[in-house]
């Protein structure tokens, strides 16, 4: 019989799908830190409309990575918190291209494709692993961030 953590699942099956929420933590704080950037450094004609949505879309993440790292937390393991543990474990780079917004935009729909994409991979494991809640929480996250590709998607006319 498997050893089972404090919330009876699985502990190996929670130790791989921790190191997967930690790699996402990473990718969430990389995230997060470029549209502070796009937010603080933004100029041009969408100015006022992309000020407001880059502050509204790094207080969502804010709240997410606080979310991730408690989720982390809950199944019995400890969250990463360096920006050299984020830099190696995140495939989202550090963004240079602050004050051009449709760079900015273009970055932030690549920057959600990469978060998606391992979201499903975490709702997979946590499935496999019967985690309910880091299954609920990735379900939440998919769908508002897919509406949110769709959305930046059409600002960009793509």
């Amino acid at each position: 019989m498997s050893k089972l953590n404090s919330i009876g699942l699985d502990s190996s099956k929670v130790e791989e799908l921790s190191n997967k929420l930690n790699v996402l933590l990473s990718n969430y704080s990389i995230f997060y830190q470029n549209v502070r950037g796009y937010h603080w450094n933004i100029k041009g004609q969408k100015f006022f409309e992309l000020h407001i949505k880059f502050e509204e879309l790094y207080n969502d993440l804010f709240l997410k990575i606080d979310e991730v790292a408690e989720r982390i937390l809950t199944l019995g393991h400890t969250p990463e918190h360096s920006y050299a543990a984020y830099h190696k474990n995140s495939e989202i780079k550090d963004s240079n291209q602050v004050s051009d917004g449709m760079k900015a935009m273009e970055s932030i729909l690549t920057s959600f494709k990469i978060i998606i994409t391992l979201q499903r991979d975490i709702l997979e494991l946590a499935n496999d692993a019967n985690d309910e809640g880091t299954s609920a929480l990735m379900s939440d996250y998919i769908r508002e961030q897919e509406k949110l590709v769709w959305m930046y998607s059409s600002f960009l006319n793509k």
